[in-house]
């Protein structure tokens, strides 16, 4: 069979060639509430060209973040500073100064997709070695994705498990990823079970990072947990962790897309606040998040002297409330739906963040593709909360828990408390309650968390990271506590994945999004936000990561005599 050939993105899309067919042949603000009143040229995201003739390119840069117990890339989907830093992915986003993104080569220099979207075609850069020495083959990635869904600490699956013969492999049935095909050390196809437009998007996530198949196998698990056994190709390599005090990353010299701009990466494992600000004010750390500081941020926020040192990025995310679809009374639309109406959330915004954000009305967040910013507004209607709730036979309210893991940080209990005294204005006897954590993911995992408070942030640019991840099957949204029980919606949802016209996917993902949230009333939004760090005067070069994330890839900050 013959196809034609169409430039697509500065990459090749083409139809059904030999090799193709060959690959399917071989698959087959608490006052105020208490009175009433909230394919192409490379490049990176990080980007940023800053001369280094000025710059201290052996000194090491120091920044702060919260402890975990594994850098694996695989087993984590949060601590993503080792991922970002000392790994690579087959392909990366970059964004241009429009602020558009696009996917870009990175470890995989070229790809075409065949023209029915099932069989992507890689070709691997031959000039890439991991930081011991061992070159890049096509073997490290199939080990790559065979392990991601074979290892039982794997919490990032979802990013191959539309390869073809996944669940398989998965569940044990077969030995090997059958839709993965080498040709040869530096070529390979993969074939789908069914079209999916995000795939390529996956693909650049930090749980998609490429190992090194034989030291990682040798690690056993003390891989991502001791820094000799953790290789990867990027433009750091793992110097040294001392669990609880802090983490060394130290320049790859050797790294196949050029060393970093500075000499390595001091990274001091510190949770407490106050303790981060006054360690940036002595001088000790050069960058500073201000995402989780909670009232700590606000010296920064309105301090002259650090206005000019303030960064900013939209994060790509939304901060949202789980109601369990499946428990009483929240089984009832009505009683979701005045949940919804009695939030003031320009209020939640206002004394959460001091209004550096936006209110949002669905599932999509502003800066995602599939953004639609004409949904109808959900409004505050204390009176009409009140109404519906008697519709549903609540006229005295009902008693109902949010739940917070014990490792929240404070601003997440916060909110939560807000959101509870706002609901209990509206007669419904709202409390949070403090579960231990690991408590809090065996209950929220087997569907039984009535309510809780949480943030989700773009993993890639794609509608289905978000509506597929929590509406997408009776498994995701079980063990999300969402219990979503539409059963033809999320078949929708799993179908529009598979949709290749991109215009026809966006507008049923967008009229999924309204159903699930404006008429069915299974999540209520709160509102996305801008990050912001501040940085000292030697640092140059630093932007925020495209999707707002605390971590991002340092390899173009420098420290500035």
């Amino acid at each position: 069979m013959h196809g034609h050939y169409a430039r697509h993105n500065g990459r090749e899309r083409v139809g059904m060639n030999a090799k193709a067919a060959k690959c399917i042949a071989v698959i087959l603000l608490w006052a105020m509430l208490l009175t009433g009143c909230a394919q192409s040229e490379g490049g990176t995201a990080s980007g940023g060209v800053v001369s280094v003739q000025a710059s201290t390119v052996g000194r090491y840069l120091a920044i702060a973040t919260s402890d975990t117990d594994t850098f694996d890339p695989q087993c984590t989907s949060d601590h993503y500073l080792v991922a970002l830093n000392v790994f690579d992915r087959l392909v990366e986003v970059s964004v241009d100064r429009e602020g558009r993104t696009k996917i870009v080569p990175s470890l995989a220099e070229s790809w075409e997709i065949s023209e029915d979207g099932y069989v992507y075609t890689f070709h691997l850069r031959q000039d890439v070695t991991y930081s011991n020495g061992s070159p890049l083959t096509a073997s490290d990635v199939r080990y790559t994705m065979m392990r991601l869904l074979t290892n039982p600490d794997s919490c990032n699956q979802d990013v191959v498990s539309a390869v073809f013969g996944a669940e398989a492999l998965r569940e044990g049935r077969l030995q090997t990823l059958a839709g993965f095909i080498i040709h040869n050390d530096y070529e390979f196809a993969i074939v789908l079970s069914q079209p999916y437009a995000a795939f390529l998007a996956c693909l650049s996530t930090p749980g998609a990072s490429v190992l090194d198949q034989e030291s990682t196998t040798m690690a056993g698990r003390l891989f991502g947990k001791t820094a000799q056994y953790t290789v990867g190709t990027g433009p750091f390599v793992m110097e040294d962790w001392k669990p609880g005090v802090e983490m060394k990353l130290k320049a790859n010299q050797k790294c196949w897309s050029g060393p970093p701009r500075c000499g390595g990466m001091t990274v001091r494992i510190v949770s407490d606040s106050e303790s981060q600000r006054l360690l940036f004010e002595n001088g000790t750390l050069d960058i500073l998040d201000l995402d989780n500081m909670g009232t700590e941020a606000e010296y920064f926020y309105h301090g002259d002297i650090y206005q000019k040192k303030l960064r900013r990025g939209s994060r790509v995310g939304i901060n949202y409330i789980a109601l369990n679809s499946s428990i009483q009374p929240l089984n009832d639309v009505r009683v979701r739906k005045a949940l919804q109406l009695a939030l003031d959330r320009e209020m939640l915004l206002k004394a959460m963040v001091g209004g550096r954000g936006q209110v949002e009305n669905g599932i999509f967040p502003r800066g995602l593709i599939g953004h639609n910013a004409r949904l109808p507004e959900i409004p505050f209607d204390l009176n009409r909360a009140r109404e519906l709730l008697e519709e549903a036979g609540y006229p005295d309210g009902f008693d109902l828990e949010i739940s917070v893991p014990s490792d929240a940080l404070q601003n997440r209990t916060e909110l939560a408390e807000l959101a509870a005294a706002m609901w209990r204005k509206a007669g419904v006897n709202a409390r949070v309650v403090l579960v231990d954590a690991d408590t809090f993911m065996t209950r929220r995992r087997a569907g039984a968390v009535s309510c809780y408070i949480n943030q989700w942030s773009a993993d890639f640019n794609d509608p289905d990271n978000f509506i597929y991840t929590f509406f997408g099957t009776e498994r995701n949204t079980r063990t999300r506590s969402l219990c979503y029980g539409n059963e033809a919606i999320m078949e929708r949802v799993c179908k529009a994945r598979g949709i290749v016209d991109e215009n026809a996917r966006l507008q049923e993902y967008q009229e999924l999004e309204r159903i699930i949230v404006q008429d069915d009333a299974a999540w209520i939004p709160l509102y996305s936000q801008q990050h912001y760090f501040v940085v000292s005067d030697r640092v140059g070069g630093f932007k925020v990561a495209w999707n707002g994330w605390s971590n991002t890839n340092y390899r173009d900050v420098v420290l500035l005599e």
